[in-house]
């Protein structure tokens, strides 16, 4: 039971509602001939279910949880909460990751909800990639959980045992981004068994399941993290940035089975 009174169950509970009402909202836009699509100022795209996305799971987390902070892709956060001076558990929301497979009709995509301790630890977190007909979710020693199709049962998920940077299975984003590791990067592709662009949540998640080994972004934003942390660690894996810094805060991500993170965070350091 946390200080706020209510459980991780409650809250791994409520986030799974939350997922719930987004799957609803993104799976009626998906492919729609009408969906409207706009530029940010950073010249992503944003879609019109990416904000209704994300005002639906506002509306709800303010009554269902009006003592914690809001953190979410489309509509900012908290000075409190950006400045880590927030002193609340905060949810962090990204209404749809991997909006250019959205708007071009890739099913990889997925809702992120996460939710952080007042040490700015990831405590809880869903990812729902409802065109795939799949769930994964984790908790603070809960273990990490794959739903598959709508009979909601749930099974368990764990990193793969490779140990080996030459057996590695190793999945990425893209080349832009890295600056001066760019180089250290393209020569470790070199070096590994296999190379994959997956990209976005979906590079983690492998990770999560076993069937990748590494997974890297040279740059991300804690809402494009926070619930890939968990899901990874509770996997039996490792979460950190690019300098090996661990958590869902350090604007890259690196996911990997435990084994070999040492070896990759030193081999492109």
């Amino acid at each position: 039971m946390s200080s706020r009174g209510f459980s991780l169950e409650e809250d791994l509970a409520l986030a799974h509602q939350l997922a719930d009402l987004a799957d609803e909202i993104t799976l009626k836009r998906y492919q729609s001939l009408d969906l409207v699509i706009e530029t940010k100022p950073d010249l992503t795209p944003v879609t019109d279910a990416d904000k209704a996305v994300e005002v639906a799971i506002r509306e709800l987390l303010t009554k269902e949880r009006p003592g914690d902070a809001i953190v979410g892709e489309e509509f900012g956060a908290p000075m409190t909460v950006t400045n880590g001076e927030s002193g609340k558990y905060y949810w962090v929301i990204d209404p749809i990751d991997g909006t250019k497979n959205f708007l071009r009709g890739v099913p990889t995509w997925a809702t992120l909800i996460g939710l952080v301790d007042t040490n700015n630890v990831v405590v809880a977190g869903v990812v729902s990639a409802p065109a795939l007909y799949r769930r994964w979710h984790a908790a603070t020693g809960m273990g990490a959980h794959v739903t598959e199709g709508s009979d909601r049962k749930f099974s368990p998920i764990h990193v793969s045992q490779v140990s080996s940077l030459s057996d590695a299975s190793l999945s990425y984003s893209d080349l832009v981004g890295w600056g001066d590791r760019r180089q250290k990067f393209i020569d470790l592709q070199e070096k590994v068994w296999r190379t994959r662009g997956h990209g976005d949540f979906w590079s983690h998640i492998l990770v999560a399941e076993g069937a990748v080994d590494i997974a890297v972004e040279p740059q991300l934003a804690i809402w494009d993290m926070t619930p890939l942390d968990i899901i990874v660690r509770e996997a039996g894996g490792k979460f950190t940035n690019t300098a090996g810094i661990p958590g869902s805060h350090g604007g890259s991500g690196v996911s990997t089975n435990g084994l070999l993170h040492d070896q990759f965070i030193k081999a492109i350091n």
